[in-house]
């Protein structure tokens, strides 16, 4: 199963998802939307390729409130935790989204909110930072995820593109 995963995309009207995001999640089994989406067309737009599952960020306003704040998706005989990031108990973007979901067993925490592409195992749970595939922010390069899940195995990569939109790792 291969899963595409995005955060922080922040459109406002008349923006749209690089082509980047296009040609990256071609044939995903589903895409996972870790907030501040900001409006609804964008899961519009995403669903045409694949069935979207999100959460609210703190950009996202009442367009997207019916959204939950955080999500559990069991998927290829593994559990996914869903969340944007920005409130709970910890001190840093990662230490909340971990801690939110500390009451269940999950496998993956996908996360945003910081624009920072992270990748790292902490207790046996991968935590994953797509970044921003349209608002980078401080970083480099824009980016996005992908997540396989075979036999129970887990393999996350970032997906790094310049301004023009060409890969560059």
């Amino acid at each position: 199963m291969r899963v595409g995963v995005l955060s922080d995309t922040h459109l406002r009207e008349s923006q749209y998802l690089p082509g980047f995001v296009w040609d990256i999640f071609e044939g995903v089994d589903l895409i996972l939307h870790a907030g501040d989406i900001v409006r609804q067309e964008v899961i519009n737009d995403l669903a045409v390729l694949a069935p979207v599952r999100a959460v609210r960020g703190n950009c996202d306003g009442r367009e997207l409130a019916d959204l939950p704040s955080r999500d559990i998706i069991d998927l290829a005989g593994l559990r996914i935790g869903l969340i944007h990031g920005n409130v709970g108990i910890g001190s840093t973007t990662q230490e909340r989204a971990l801690n939110a979901f500390a009451a269940e067993s999950v496998d993956i925490v996908v996360f945003g909110h910081s624009h920072q592409p992270f990748w790292g195992w902490i207790n046996n749970i991968l935590l994953f930072n797509p970044g921003s595939s349209t608002d980078k922010r401080r970083e480099k390069h824009f980016s996005l995820g992908t997540i396989e899940l075979i036999n129970g195995q887990i393999a996350a990569n970032h997906h790094f593109f310049n301004g023009s939109g060409e890969k560059i790792r």
